[in-house]
């Protein structure tokens, strides 16, 4: 194995934490990917990989030969990508995670238009909602709402979306209709909250530039966006969402927009891909594709 294929294989046994899975992915056997860990550690004079029985994971040296080398591999693929006239209809698999209404009712109704552009590509789609962990589950890029807590992955805002708080009549009758921030301490919320974090999300608003924050009361918490939607359509209590997700409830009178002379912030539209992954042909046409495909959904 030459040295540049021996590099590659060394970080994609440290994004994915497996020999095994990093042998799948360069379609070798398992004992030629763990000789060649082996010749490279012998050649550097240092070990680069941790093994337990369970995973995978770099040294200090490893971690930091990683990064160089993800950065060697990226230069090399930039520089064969600028003389290779196929970069601009890339082949392979796209791995996306796209989920809920920003895949059912803006990317996925123009994928079509997608792939004709680029017939080449084949496209595998994850539609949970929790952040994957992109560069573990071999994820090229995900589209998702708000400011990620990962702060080394590389984000391309798409759009930005207003928010409303609203409800059902059944709970306002209930409850009554809040007339100001301070009035959400006696009403009752859906909770959401993330997989990995145990958060109740508090509701926001701006003032003066900057963001203030209040707690309501609350008996359910959910972790999907669109059974947050239906707790409120239930009556269970006020949610905080982009307008855009519930428009056609509030069209029909099931959902009613409270403290509407509030001013909501903005919830940022982002898609999310490993900094390594950036000159990747496949990555750069579908951002390039997606960020067009919002521009034109949210025109006006």
């Amino acid at each position: 194995m030459d040295r540049l294929e021996a590099l590659r294989l060394f970080t994609h046994i440290v994004d994915l934490g497996s020999f095994t899975k990093a042998a799948g992915v360069l379609d070798m056997p398992r004992a030629t990917a763990t000789h060649a860990m082996k010749e490279l550690e012998q050649r550097l004079g240092a070990r680069l990989l941790e093994r337990t029985t369970r995973s995978v994971k770099p040294t200090p040296d490893g971690r930091a030969f990683y990064e160089r080398c993800c950065r060697i591999l990226a230069d090399v693929e930039d520089a064969e990508a600028s003389l290779d006239s196929s970069s601009a209809n890339p082949s392979g698999v796209l791995r996306l995670g796209l989920h809920g209404t920003h895949a059912t009712q803006i990317i996925l109704p123009r994928l079509a238009e997608f792939r004709q552009r680029y017939p080449r590509l084949n496209i595998a789609i994850s539609s949970g909602d929790r952040l994957v962990d992109l560069v573990g589950e071999g994820i090229d890029c995900v589209v998702r709402v708000g400011v990620p807590r990962d702060s080394s992955l590389v984000a391309r805002r798409l759009a930005s979306l207003p928010e409303i708080i609203c409800a059902s009549p059944q709970y306002l009758e209930r409850w009554g209709t809040p007339l100001l921030p301070a009035d959400l301490a006696a009403h009752q919320a859906v909770g959401f909250f993330s997989r990995d974090h145990n958060t109740q999300y508090p509701f926001t608003f701006l003032r003066d530039g900057q963001t203030e924050q209040y707690k309501a009361g609350g008996w359910i918490a959910v972790d999907s966006a669109d059974a947050y939607t239906q707790c409120a359509l239930l009556g269970f209590g006020l949610i905080q969402v982009p307008r855009f997700r519930v428009e056609k409830y509030l069209q029909t009178g099931q959902l009613v927009a409270v403290l509407s002379d509030q001013i909501c912030p903005e919830l940022p539209v982002l898609a999310l891909y490993p900094s390594h992954h950036q000159l990747s042909p496949r990555v750069k046409v579908f951002v390039e594709w997606v960020t067009q495909v919002y521009a034109e959904h949210f025109a006006g």
